[in-house]
């Protein structure tokens, strides 16, 4: 006896040719080049359209503090205002002649006047009584001066106060440039020519060439420390460091011919 098995519906399915997709792949390429032509033209057709081009231009110099200030205050605290001066006086002192050891000139050297800082008596509740139970008095320096390694090394080493007992404290010196006046002029100069030459590569892909300048805008300073990337709109002034870096930007616009 034979069985009959029934026929598949199921076809063999047939190789699928690869040109449509390869073609498809083609023609794709083929736009996007010629769309990119397309925008590059107008950009060109745009530039002599408008005969103006806008460019930006920098200049960095590295530079190296020539200028130092160095901010430093004593204190003492006492119940009785004559108590705290006498010791604030003998604080005083010590720091003075501290700062004769370093060889540190006497008119570089400026000292405040005495703040006196009343303590006043708190509650368990927090609220002042009314009644003062001790005086905080604090004398503050100010080094200024053109050695900047000699007095940075010494504001680094001051802790030796402290050391003997003395409540001395000490601020970072502050490092400063001061040729900034006509730095500024040279670099805005050397910023205009990186501008013009950034311009000229430009223009020359579409045959012309730039003309005069029509309008020029200078950026705000950046003084970082050597290598910063720091940037702000308002302009950065690192005094942290001795060694640092400045950078001028301008935007220049040129007539295109």
């Amino acid at each position: 006896m034979k069985i009959m098995l029934p026929e598949s519906n199921v076809s063999t399915p047939k190789p699928v040719s690869q040109f449509p997709q390869l073609f498809s792949g083609m023609l794709a390429l083929a736009i996007a080049l010629v769309g990119s032509a397309y925008i590059a033209g107008n950009a060109l057709k745009s530039l002599r359209s408008n005969n103006a081009l806008t460019v930006i231009g920098a200049s960095t110099r590295p530079i190296r503090s020539d200028y130092v200030i160095w901010r430093s205050s004593v204190s003492s605290q006492q119940t009785t205002l004559p108590l705290a001066f006498q010791e604030l006086k003998r604080y005083n002192e010590r720091v003075r002649a501290y700062f004769k050891t370093q060889n540190i000139p006497d008119d570089a050297i400026s000292a405040s006047a005495i703040d006196t800082q009343p303590i006043p008596e708190v509650n368990s509740n927090g609220v002042q009584t009314g009644r003062t139970i001790a005086y905080r008095l604090v004398q503050r320096f100010e080094v200024r001066s053109k050695d900047v390694d000699g007095i940075g090394a010494i504001a680094k080493s001051s802790t030796d106060l402290i050391n003997e007992g003395i409540p001395f404290t000490s601020e970072p010196a502050e490092y400063l440039y001061t040729q900034l006046s006509q730095l500024r002029v040279e670099m805005i100069s050397e910023a205009t020519k990186d501008a013009k030459a950034r311009g000229d590569a430009i223009v020359n892909v579409s045959g012309s060439r730039l003309g005069a300048i029509r309008k020029a805008e200078t950026d705000v300073f950046q003084i970082t420390a050597r290598y910063s990337t720091e940037v702000s709109n308002s302009g950065s002034y690192s005094t942290t460091s001795i060694d640092k870096d400045i950078r001028s930007v301008v935007s220049i616009t040129f007539a295109v011919e």
